[in-house]
């Protein structure tokens, strides 16, 4: 069953671009903007962690930490980074643990073809590791992301 809001985020995450272990409770105490992207270097995935980069000192300043999840390979996230110096770790779930439990690895469509891959969406996840906020799909503003999630912190 997927994660949804109010249920507490696993304890292992995964494995970021360098291969260090990511845990929930290194982010103890912390806000946690985790966010499931389709795919590295493609144009909406580009834009949103670009909002991310752009955004980031105003989402720390809101005691965000921002990590974001997609199924490709660690190499792939350290070839994202460089060429768009990312300043947020990238978990590389290439045995699609992560989305599965999220719930976001879910059938899509594409010109008639169906196919199995990552809705984009980002979890709000509380000081505590309780999921307090999801935006999914088109809801995502890819270009104003950053935006999207201090507006949520400024309204709750």
């Amino acid at each position: 069953m997927a994660l949804n809001i109010g249920d507490k985020i696993p304890d292992l995450l995964g494995k970021d671009q360098n291969g260090n272990v990511l845990m929930s409770k290194d982010f103890e105490g912390k806000k946690l903007a985790l966010y499931f992207y389709p795919k590295d270097n493609t144009p909406g995935c580009t834009s949103q962690a670009c909002s991310l980069r752009d955004g980031y000192q105003d989402l720390i300043k809101a005691g965000y930490a921002v990590v974001g999840v997609s199924v490709d390979s660690e190499a792939s996230h350290q070839k994202f980074i460089e060429k768009y110096t990312l300043p947020f770790p990238l978990i590389a779930d290439t045995e699609n643990i992560l989305v599965e439990k999220f719930g976001v690895w879910q059938e899509k469509k594409n010109f008639g073809k169906k196919y199995m891959g990552t809705v984009r969406t980002t979890f709000l996840v509380n000081e505590k590791g309780i999921i307090q906020h999801k935006i999914e799909g088109r809801e995502v503003d890819t270009k104003n992301h950053s935006k999207q999630i201090l507006n949520f912190t400024e309204y709750k």
